[in-house]
């Protein structure tokens, strides 16, 4: 838990002051007994109404103190507690965030909501308690057993025989949970995937009738989630009947051998109260240890699972900043470059060679999985080639710095993402700054701009999440206007026009060839291939084949087949 600690420095003075209230606190209920056996020694004993106003006045004053103490220590502690899991969350977020992509698989999504949310909730529990009852807990244990021997030294001596067993066992406590409540969240994360995958998939399991289906599977992880909480939870509630236990029998005994002292005149009957009370006292202190306990074996877990993430250093990438110029020209040459992903063992790119023209606009087909998308990837820089190298305008793209590249790209991908907020609000994620002028004229390009015209709203329409009001058409059109919006010298789209009708599609690729920039786009028609001025065949990670339509259809029988495959559906 050290790295995620560090995160408290900045709120020390904060801290410091609830830790001070605390100890202002539990200073005047350490001070409250000894009033009280004041109030019984001096005035009910001895029959003295005025000392048993004062001592009495004396009490209440010291309660209230200790309440108003109280209540500010609960003020600053949930001000630390607050502010810390603000910025752990932050800090978390924008790690992931600047995680390669490589990296970033390697944790599921699930697991990084749950560390987000549940794991960062965690912490900040432990961090209010440690400032509110943690510490004030072990203080009020060893206080009130001081306090004791000032009084009388053989009674306190009695509740301190059960110390060495009860502190063991804590220790063990903590040393169980922990690890059972890692289990818990690990379960948590299984949850957090199911539902994911179960409200993403909604429409397509209503379609399939799998509903039951997708219940069942829920319920198997949830049920799994419900037996390991209430296992690690039955193991940590024996904590409170236990202590309860122990100390409730050191209470009888100083009870029963204060009842002798006080037949044998050797302590007062106001000394014997005093005593029990810190015996209390210390019963509760020990009590709330069980909570403790329980708080700090969920958020030691969670904190580890953190901590694996802030800790990562091989896999990160450089800060994105909207700072770096602009490449003013973007060409394109892979030499001899091989590459798999990280979770497989089988290539998906081989030793594949060829360059690109800056201005030039590519078409890249292939069949479903040989590799497409992985060149746009390793074009990104998202990955590193595991041999060979590629350039961008004859320099090594390890050599460009990544803000400037990922400047110069604009990209639309294959499920054209939006979010939720305004139609608007989602193209200016291709420029901040863009005018409603400039907007405009990207729709038009994009064919999208009759379309938001006629919403009711228009461009102030709300989109909502995954653009689920809108059609598939809708979606990719405003995703390929908002990549256009973004001064950018390459464009890629990731077979961006799938849901767009024939007329639609035209008119689009006559309005991107007024686009002076590097193309890739991705494609299974042969349609669209035709308006490339080259196009690069990919088969089984390898190249088969780069020119233009009528070089390919003269020379490559692979592309023959295909457009003479496309030819006959569109016969049909």
């Amino acid at each position: 838990m050290k790295t995620i600690f560090q995160f408290m420095r900045r709120y020390k003075w904060p801290a410091a002051i609830a830790f001070f209230l605390m100890l202002l606190e539990l200073a005047s209920d350490l001070i409250q007994p000894l009033f009280m056996a004041r109030m019984i020694n001096e005035g009910l004993l001895e029959e003295n109404l005025h000392n048993v106003a004062f001592w009495g006045g004396c009490l209440f004053a010291l309660a209230l103190f200790s309440f108003i103490s109280g209540v500010l220590n609960s003020f600053f502690s949930a001000h630390v507690a607050h502010s810390f899991g603000f910025d752990l969350r932050k800090a978390l977020y924008s790690k992931i965030q600047s995680l390669t992509m490589a990296t970033y698989l390697t944790f599921p999504t699930s697991g990084l909501i749950t560390r987000l949310t549940s794991d960062v909730t965690q912490t900040m529990n432990i961090v209010f308690m440690m400032l509110r009852i943690a510490m004030k807990a072990p203080l009020m244990t060893v206080g009130s057993l001081i306090m004791a021997f000032l009084i009388n030294a053989k009674l306190a001596l009695i509740l301190c025989v059960s110390f060495p067993f009860l502190l063991i066992f804590l220790v063990w406590m903590v040393s169980v949970g922990i690890k059972l409540f890692a289990q818990v969240q690990q379960r948590l994360d299984f949850v957090n995937r199911q539902l994911q995958e179960g409200l993403q998939a909604v429409r397509l399991i209503k379609a399939y009738m799998r509903g039951q289906y997708e219940e069942s599977r829920f319920l198997s992880v949830a049920e799994n989630l419900k037996f390991d909480t209430i296992k690690a939870t039955r193991v940590m509630e024996i904590a409170l009947p236990v202590l309860q236990f122990v100390m409730n029998i050191s209470l009888l005994i100083v009870i029963w051998v204060g009842a002798d002292a006080i037949r044998d005149n050797e302590i007062l009957a106001g000394d014997l109260a005093a005593i029990i009370n810190y015996a209390f006292r210390m019963t509760a202190s020990f009590s709330i240890f069980s909570f403790i306990i329980i708080a700090y074996a969920r958020a030691k877990a969670s904190a580890e699972r953190i901590e694996e993430i802030l800790n990562v250093e091989e896999g990160i990438e450089e800060v994105q900043k909207n700072e770096a110029p602009l490449l003013e020209d973007f060409s394109i040459h892979f030499d001899n470059v091989s590459f798999r992903y990280p979770t497989t063992e089988q290539y998906t790119l081989q030793n594949l060679s060829f360059s690109i023209g800056s201005g030039e606009k590519i078409a890249i087909m292939g069949a479903t999985g040989s590799g497409k998308s992985t060149i746009l990837q390793l074009v990104e820089h998202f990955y590193e080639p595991n041999s060979g190298d590629i350039y961008i305008n004859d320099q090594n793209i390890k050599d460009i710095p990544l803000q400037q590249l990922r400047r110069s790209i604009s990209y639309v991908p294959q499920q054209s993402l939006l979010f939720s907020g305004t139609i608007v609000d989602n193209l200016r994620w291709g420029q901040n700054d863009a005018t409603i002028e400039q907007i405009i004229d990207a729709t038009k390009k994009a064919q999208i701009h009759h379309s938001i015209k006629s919403f009711d709203e228009q461009y102030e329409t709300m989109i909502g999440q995954r653009g689920i009001n809108l059609s598939g058409g809708q979606k990719q059109r405003l995703a390929i206007a908002r990549a256009l919006l973004k001064p950018a010298s390459l464009l890629i789209l990731d077979d961006s026009t799938s849901a767009l009708d024939v007329a639609t599609e035209q008119k689009l690729w006559e309005a991107l060839d007024q686009e002076a920039i590097t193309m890739l786009v991705v494609t299974q028609k042969i349609q669209t291939a035709q308006t490339a001025d080259r196009i690069l065949l990919i088969d089984e990670g390898q190249l088969h084949g780069f020119g233009t339509h009528e070089q390919l259809m003269a020379t490559n029988e692979l592309y023959a087949k295909i457009v003479a495959s496309q030819q006959e559906v569109l016969a049909e």
